[in-house]
């Protein structure tokens, strides 16, 4: 007995939509790190420098993890499970680099 194998012509618009998604993606990353290397060589080091690479690569993962993690995706409840506890570790964070600036010049002046 032999089996019989059909070879099905796949459309070429089939996977269109998904193309789309992943072009407008590389884009906007692209379009993210360009920015980044602009002023990365022509504003000079400073506070603005700095913040504005936070606020940038801060933007960048939120992009990220909700394409390619599927986080946009997901119901309204999981993204603020996952978004508060970053909030509050990223505030924890500043307030010990703060606290731990501030100690050190009381010491050490």
């Amino acid at each position: 007995m032999s089996e019989v194998h059909q070879i099905h012509n796949q459309d070429p618009n089939a996977g269109a939509e998904q193309r789309k998604a992943i072009w407008k993606t590389f884009w906007i990353l692209l379009v993210l790190t360009t920015l980044e290397f602009v002023i990365a060589f022509t504003v000079p080091h400073g506070t603005l420098k700095v913040s504005v690479f936070i606020v940038m690569t801060i933007v960048k993962a939120f992009y990220i993890v909700g394409e390619f993690m599927h986080l946009k995706h997901e119901t309204k409840s999981l993204i603020w499970s996952i978004l508060v506890p970053i909030v509050f570790v990223a505030w924890l964070i500043l307030a010990l680099l703060l606290e731990g600036h501030a100690i050190f010049e009381a010491i050490f002046d």
